[in-house]
């Protein structure tokens, strides 16, 4: 499982490497340079999995065990 992820910012293209939590997700990002507030493009549950290289680590884990999942956040 990776736990490191590259965010792009969308507004301003800057690249920032942040490590991911295992266990939760990230909903809100400011953006370092632009100060923009990111979050979940629809249908994504973190801002890993929407601007990131890397899926959050509950997604990767839903994906190793052949489940559908398509969020970390029980509902």
């Amino acid at each position: 499982m990776q736990t490191v992820s590259t965010i792009t910012c969308p507004c301003c293209g800057v690249v920032t490497t942040e490590t991911m939590p295992t266990n939760a997700c990230w909903f809100f990002y400011e953006c370092p340079h632009c100060h923009k507030r990111l979050k979940p493009l629809a249908g994504d549950c973190c801002v890993f999995c929407s601007y990131g290289d890397v899926p959050c680590p509950p997604i990767q884990e839903a994906r190793e065990n052949g489940s559908g999942s398509t969020c970390c956040t029980s509902q």
